[in-house]
């Protein structure tokens, strides 16, 4: 997974400390965490256009080659858990040696990187904050993994 920005509430980070802890058993599971840009007040378009563009440049350089890429963004594909099993299981059968979750900071996600992914998730048409969606995340690839074992896990 790679985010922009840092995790600052514990609950938060203690939540996604455990699910990457189950996890391990599944996966490699890793954060990169990349530092967001400085936000002025009430930024002007163009403003808001360079932090964008600045960010964006940082996550593709994060980026591997068998990388199956999926950028986080509200007007992505919404999926079911089971959809979202089914997308990690076929990206490992067609080569994929990992799969890069891109979360974006406060703007969101510049539309190169957006355009570098193979499928563009959306968690929902509302707008969640960018530090809460990575427990929410992570916690979908666990239960995305625990499906694809054919394991039970609540629902």
């Amino acid at each position: 997974m790679i985010v922009l920005g840092k995790l600052k509430e514990k609950y938060l980070k203690d939540g996604i400390a455990e699910y990457g802890k189950r996890l391990s058993r599944f996966c490699d599971f890793k954060i990169i965490e990349l530092a967001d840009e400085k936000i002025p007040d009430n930024p002007s378009p163009a403003q808001e256009k360079e932090v964008l563009k600045k960010e964006g440049e940082k996550v593709l350089k994060q980026l591997q080659p068998n990388d199956y890429v999926i950028p986080l963004c509200v007007e992505g594909t919404c999926l079911s858990s089971e959809q979202l099993a089914k997308t990690i299981e076929n990206a490992g059968n067609n080569g994929f040696s990992s799969i890069a979750f891109i979360i974006g900071g406060s703007l969101g996600l510049s539309e190169e990187v957006k355009k570098a992914g193979h499928l563009k998730l959306s968690f929902s048409k509302m707008t969640f904050p960018h530090q809460l969606i990575r427990l929410c995340l992570t916690e979908q690839i666990y239960r995305a993994f625990k499906i694809n074992n054919n394991e039970t896990y609540h629902k």
